[in-house]
């Protein structure tokens, strides 16, 4: 007996429904002009027959592979992979695949998977830049996500904003001589949120910054980073712009015997999976990388299918990148990690309450 193995086509469930399999077509993509109630009914009858479209039909009809490329700096990062798990879901949302890349943090690497990706035929482009480094014509329509002061940005968080909310936090709890630390100077999103730091701290508060890769160019990789010493010399506040140098930090102040938040306070950004479960729990800078991750596929969609974009387009996502609109609002998480310094606590008549400091 002969087995048909090609399962259930567009015309089978046009002719179950009635429709012109044009329509199907249409509903199934999200493209033309289909009323809400027939989409979810054909959807609905496409899982009923067990519809599984043919990516091969589509490439020829379209002459679009229907896969996006991801190329990612560090993957051993755990922000990265919290990234590429947003990029990943809203490129599925729209109905495309997803190929992912490290550069491992290496310029000539981050080119080579450029024209990986290339070679693998990708319809456009999602890239996480290395540090530093700017994305010129690869070839196919790019998002980037960087930060707003990069050139050629497509969509980022609000990094100088949220830095601006870390530091205001800060200010209000009383500390006014902080340490910011980052990993690397050359970082276009370290730089940002430590401009929004400095921005948010103050006039009145002394600042200094310390940058890791200096410091272990000096003593070696994993090195101390002296922090015992800083808060001796009166630094009651450690503002790091990663929650991996947070925890470095937390770490190192914890094994001097130096109580956070009793004695200085300590503070991050991302909110990583484990900020919330570290003692103390982190107090952090949060990134919507949901809305991002859809900004960004939306961009890029509206440059694969121009053809395709709606009539409405101010009123969607892609609209809101078109008009400019590639600021993502950081959110401040307030934990256990930072308080009061203590000759502040002693006599401060206005501590701050649970509501001014954003819990």
């Amino acid at each position: 007996m002969a087995i048909n193995r090609s399962g259930p086509n567009m015309s089978a469930i046009a002719a179950a429904l009635g429709v012109s399999a044009a329509t199907v077509s249409n509903a199934l993509s999200g493209k033309g002009r289909v009323s809400p109630e027939l989409i979810e009914k054909v959807r609905a009858k496409a899982a009923e027959l067990g519809y599984v479209p043919s990516l091969t039909a589509r490439a020829l009809r379209t002459g679009r592979s229907g896969v996006l490329g991801l190329v990612l700096p560090d993957i051993a990062n755990p922000l990265f992979p919290q990234i590429a798990q947003a990029i990943e879901n809203a490129a599925s949302n729209a109905g495309y695949g997803v190929l992912i890349a490290d550069s491992r943090g290496d310029i000539a690497r981050q080119t080579e998977a450029i024209g990986r990706l290339i070679e693998r035929g990708v319809d456009g482009m999602v890239i996480v830049p290395r540090r530093g480094t700017r994305i010129a014509d690869v070839g196919c329509p790019v998002a980037v996500i960087d930060t707003p002061s990069t050139p050629g940005n497509t969509v980022s968080a609000d990094h100088w904003e949220g830095g601006a909310e870390m530091g205001r936090h800060l200010s209000l709890l009383g500390h006014r001589k902080v340490l910011l630390i980052g990993a690397s100077p050359a970082s276009n999103v370290q730089n940002d949120r430590i401009g929004g730091l400095k921005a948010g701290l103050g006039p009145g508060v002394e600042c200094d910054t310390l940058w890791i890769e200096k410091v272990e160019a000096i003593e070696g990789e994993g090195c101390p980073l002296g922090l015992a010493a800083r808060a001796a010399a009166g630094f009651t506040a450690f503002a790091a712009v990663s929650d991996l140098s947070a925890l470095r930090a937390l770490t190192e102040l914890q094994r001097a015997g130096i109580g956070v938040p009793e004695a200085v306070s300590v503070s991050g950004f991302d909110d990583l999976i484990w900020s919330p479960v570290v003692t103390p729990a982190l107090t952090t800078v949060r990134m919507d990388m949901t809305t991002i991750a859809d900004l960004a596929i939306a961009a890029l969609i509206r440059a694969i299918e121009p053809e395709d974009e709606p009539e409405d387009a101010e009123k969607t996502i892609a609209g809101k990148v078109a008009s400019g609109q590639d600021r993502v609002p950081m959110q401040l998480i307030v934990r256990q990690s930072t308080g009061a310094p203590p000759s502040a606590s002693l006599h401060a008549p206005n501590k701050p309450t649970a509501g001014e400091l954003g819990t």
